[in-house]
Protein backbone atom coordinates (compact mmCIF):
# COMPACT_ATOMS: atom_id res chain seq x y z
CA UNK A 1 0.00 0.00 0.00
CA UNK A 2 1.37 3.61 -1.15
CA UNK A 3 0.97 6.41 1.65
CA UNK A 4 0.55 9.77 0.02
CA UNK A 5 1.61 12.98 1.52
CA UNK A 6 -1.05 15.41 2.11
CA UNK A 7 -0.55 18.43 0.53
CA UNK A 8 0.95 21.10 2.40
CA UNK A 9 -2.28 23.47 2.34
CA UNK A 10 -4.46 20.05 3.79
CA UNK A 11 -1.94 19.69 6.52
CA UNK A 12 -3.31 22.75 8.90
CA UNK A 13 -7.00 20.26 8.46
CA UNK A 14 -5.98 17.33 10.81
CA UNK A 15 -7.53 18.63 13.54
CA UNK A 16 -10.28 20.00 12.25
CA UNK A 17 -11.08 16.93 11.08
CA UNK A 18 -10.60 15.33 14.37
CA UNK A 19 -13.20 17.60 15.81
CA UNK A 20 -16.73 16.59 16.96
CA UNK A 21 -19.78 18.72 16.60
CA UNK A 22 -21.49 18.31 20.35
CA UNK A 23 -25.43 19.13 20.52
CA UNK A 24 -26.93 20.43 23.84
CA UNK A 25 -30.36 19.66 24.40
CA UNK A 26 -31.67 23.00 26.55
CA UNK A 27 -34.26 24.24 27.58
CA UNK A 28 -35.57 27.32 25.61
CA UNK A 29 -34.28 30.27 28.03
CA UNK A 30 -30.39 28.89 27.80
CA UNK A 31 -31.14 28.89 23.90
CA UNK A 32 -32.43 32.16 24.03
CA UNK A 33 -29.98 33.46 26.22
CA UNK A 34 -27.10 32.30 24.27
CA UNK A 35 -28.16 33.58 21.02
CA UNK A 36 -29.09 36.97 22.50
CA UNK A 37 -25.56 36.87 24.12
CA UNK A 38 -23.79 36.01 20.50
CA UNK A 39 -25.84 38.15 18.44
CA UNK A 40 -25.03 41.46 20.94
CA UNK A 41 -21.29 40.12 20.74
CA UNK A 42 -21.53 40.09 17.01
CA UNK A 43 -19.97 36.54 17.44
CA UNK A 44 -21.73 33.08 16.09
CA UNK A 45 -23.73 30.94 18.58
CA UNK A 46 -20.82 28.13 18.30
CA UNK A 47 -18.41 30.88 19.52
CA UNK A 48 -20.71 32.04 22.44
CA UNK A 49 -20.90 28.71 23.52
CA UNK A 50 -16.60 28.23 23.48
CA UNK A 51 -16.81 31.68 25.43
CA UNK A 52 -19.13 30.18 28.26
CA UNK A 53 -17.17 27.08 28.70
CA UNK A 54 -13.98 28.81 28.50
CA UNK A 55 -12.60 27.66 25.64
CA UNK A 56 -10.23 29.37 22.54
CA UNK A 57 -12.28 31.11 20.22
CA UNK A 58 -10.62 31.53 16.58
CA UNK A 59 -9.81 35.66 16.36
CA UNK A 60 -9.54 35.33 12.49
CA UNK A 61 -12.69 36.82 10.80
CA UNK A 62 -15.19 35.28 9.75
CA UNK A 63 -17.69 36.00 6.59
CA UNK A 64 -20.87 36.92 7.76
CA UNK A 65 -23.38 35.15 6.52
CA UNK A 66 -26.45 33.33 6.74
CA UNK A 67 -27.42 29.85 5.87
CA UNK A 68 -30.35 27.90 5.94
CA UNK A 69 -30.74 24.16 4.51
CA UNK A 70 -33.08 23.99 1.53
CA UNK A 71 -34.68 20.64 -0.06
CA UNK A 72 -36.02 20.09 -3.27
CA UNK A 73 -39.48 20.88 -2.40
CA UNK A 74 -38.04 24.38 -0.91
CA UNK A 75 -36.26 25.00 -4.48
CA UNK A 76 -39.56 24.22 -6.32
CA UNK A 77 -41.68 26.75 -3.90
CA UNK A 78 -38.60 29.53 -4.70
CA UNK A 79 -38.66 28.90 -8.38
CA UNK A 80 -42.26 29.17 -8.59
CA UNK A 81 -42.23 32.16 -6.24
CA UNK A 82 -39.43 34.07 -8.16
CA UNK A 83 -40.23 32.83 -11.65
CA UNK A 84 -37.81 30.82 -12.17
CA UNK A 85 -36.07 27.50 -13.24
CA UNK A 86 -36.17 24.73 -10.11
CA UNK A 87 -32.50 24.22 -11.58
CA UNK A 88 -31.65 27.63 -11.66
CA UNK A 89 -30.01 27.88 -7.71
CA UNK A 90 -27.33 30.61 -8.17
CA UNK A 91 -30.50 32.60 -9.53
CA UNK A 92 -32.71 31.63 -6.52
CA UNK A 93 -29.98 32.00 -4.16
CA UNK A 94 -29.68 35.71 -5.46
CA UNK A 95 -33.48 36.30 -5.81
CA UNK A 96 -33.60 35.30 -1.98
CA UNK A 97 -30.77 37.24 -1.49
CA UNK A 98 -32.81 40.48 -2.49
CA UNK A 99 -35.29 39.31 -0.15
CA UNK A 100 -33.34 38.96 2.83
CA UNK A 101 -31.73 42.41 2.58
CA UNK A 102 -35.34 44.14 2.06
CA UNK A 103 -36.29 42.19 4.95
CA UNK A 104 -33.84 44.02 6.91
CA UNK A 105 -34.17 47.40 5.41
CA UNK A 106 -37.77 47.85 6.33
CA UNK A 107 -37.43 46.60 9.61
CA UNK A 108 -39.53 43.88 10.14
CA UNK A 109 -39.87 40.66 12.72
CA UNK A 110 -40.86 37.78 12.56
CA UNK A 111 -42.01 35.63 9.55
CA UNK A 112 -41.52 37.09 5.92
CA UNK A 113 -44.05 36.58 2.61
CA UNK A 114 -42.85 33.25 2.21
CA UNK A 115 -44.12 29.81 3.20
CA UNK A 116 -46.17 29.65 6.19
CA UNK A 117 -45.35 27.81 9.70
CA UNK A 118 -41.86 26.16 10.84
CA UNK A 119 -40.74 22.45 10.28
Amino acid sequence: MTVRVKPVRWQGSDEAIRAVQVAFDVEEAVLEAVRTAAFEQHVSTSDQIRQVLGLATTSKPKRPRLTVSLNAADYEFLAARYGLAPEDRLAIKERATRDLIAFASSGKKGTGTGKPGRR
